[in-house]
């Protein structure tokens, strides 16, 4: 089996990484406290494991710059961007560099006749698709966070509208990356398709930034639809809504977004967000098309919400109302963590197939209620995908010890149903334990790529192998 060189902290070659860098980059390159705490892992559960100094690059040349620096003295090099991932990805387990590419945020061309766009890797979603929006062009991908687009490529992020318009992977149509060596590449040109070797965009999307650090990224737009609308729909169970989804997917109703709220969910954004909805199982829904389209797809699906036992339907084209509800699910984590003030979010992800959708949630919800856990559940059903958050006090060790059980146990159950361990938030650290449960033999080829590219394995070591 190939070994991936497990990286001890090496100060010396630290300290003369720093000292070289900060000549190069003056006051671009910190290494107070607050700041590289900021940069390590601070969104979950995860403890934060901050770096030693933290550099600003303002290009593509100097992060090759700064890729060669560490490489030359082995000293690890981590990508951030705007720190919304989940699964202690920016963290710095032996120290190293932090590469922040927040002033990296230019949005460098977009090509309206063409659908795509050209951006650096600190552009965020809500940016860009302000800068579209007088073109009539839209960015689908939607994590809910503000997350910086280099950040969702590096994921492999999705989020509520993959259902319609799929996840990063079937948006980014090319990349630039600065690779191991302080080598700038190109993994593809503009063109939708190819058929020329080695898909390295796909390789570097979602290898969270183990394999290069992406500086620059082609995206596939889409022309904002001539109509959208919002549906809501309750129901008593959620073997009932879970039946509502796989129906409307298989009678194939083009829904942009197909979200599911359990009781507790509902019951955490009534009180954040100040609604009134059923505190029962429900779905929240979006379509888009012609006004002609939207009605059609809305009244489809309240027709199948009859007949599997919704409740209270109810579709909407105000923008101002399909704003609030989804403003509302963007705003979960929060409101579940106002469920129990000064308690810790140990939000986790899994997917399975739609056909066993229901059945795991189900197990999920039962087997936290049975370890005494609070933990309100939203999924992105559409494509079998949902997120669980035990809402923990993480200052009682047997209550962290229970909730670092029952995500143990949630994973394996999701690989047990030809599920995966993680639909979109991605391996990180948190769940390098399932991958291999999941993937068996094939994560020795993963070593194999790793190795091959990263001898050193001075890319943002610790995560995903």
């Amino acid at each position: 089996m190939v070994q991936i060189t497990t990286l001890p902290r090496n100060e010396t070659g630290i300290e003369t990484a720093i000292g070289i860098l900060r000549q190069a980059f003056g006051d671009r390159l910190q290494t107070g406290a607050s700041i590289r705490e900021q940069h390590g892992h601070t969104t979950t559960w995860i403890d934060n494991q901050p770096p030693d100094a933290v550099v600003f690059p303002h290009s593509t040349q100097e992060v090759s710059e700064i890729v060669k620096v560490c490489a030359a003295h082995k000293v690890p090099v981590i990508g951030f961007g705007t720190g919304t991932s989940l699964e202690g990805h920016v963290n710095a387990p032996v120290g190293g560099i932090c590469v922040d590419f927040s002033r990296m945020d230019r949005i460098l061309a977009v090509h309206a006749d063409d659908l795509d766009c050209v951006v650096q890797p600190g552009v965020t979603r809500e940016q860009l698709n302000t800068h579209l929006r007088d073109q009539g062009l839209f960015f689908p991908i939607d994590p809910g966070a503000n997350a910086s687009l280099g950040g969702m490529a590096s994921t492999r992020a999705s989020g509520t509208n993959a259902v319609r318009y799929g996840t990063m992977k079937d948006n980014v149509i090319a990349l630039e990356a600065v690779m191991p060596d302080g080598e700038i590449i190109r993994t593809a040109q503009r063109a939708k398709k190819t058929s020329a070797g080695y898909d390295l965009t796909r390789l570097l999307v979602g290898a969270e930034g183990t394999l290069g650090l992406i500086t620059e990224i082609t995206l596939r737009l889409h022309g904002i639809p001539e109509a959208m609308s919002a549906a809501r729909c309750s129901f008593s169970t959620v073997d009932a809504a879970c039946r509502a989804v796989m129906a409307t997917i298989q009678y194939g109703v083009p829904v942009a977004r197909i979200e599911l709220l359990d009781k507790v969910a509902v019951r955490a954004v009534n009180a954040y967000s100040r609604l009134d909805l059923p505190e029962t199982p429900l779905l929240l829904l979006e379509f888009h098309g012609s006004e002609a389209g939207v009605a059609e797809q809305a009244e489809t699906f309240g027709a199948i919400a009859e007949d599997t036992g919704g409740m209270g339907f109810e579709w909407t084209s105000s923008a101002e109302e399909r704003n609030r509800l989804w403003k509302a699910r963007h705003d979960f984590y929060w409101a579940a963590l106002q469920m129990r003030p000064g308690a810790t979010g140990f939000a986790t992800d899994v997917c399975v197939p739609i056909s066993r959708l229901a059945e795991c949630v189900n197990a999920a919800t039962a087997r936290a209620e049975e370890l005494g856990l609070l933990a309100p559940l939203v999924g992105h059903v559409g494509d079998g995908n949902f997120h669980i958050s035990p809402i923990v006090d993480k200052s009682d060790p047997e209550e962290v010890a229970r909730t670092e059980d029952f995500v143990a146990w949630l994973a394996e159950l999701a690989i047990s149903m030809d599920g995966t361990c993680t639909g979109e938030h991605g391996i990180g650290q948190g769940k390098r334990a399932y991958l291999e449960k999941e993937l068996g033999p094939a994560t020795r080829y993963m070593r194999a790529i790793k190795a091959a590219l990263d001898p050193d394995n001075i890319m943002n070591p610790g995560k995903i192998l």
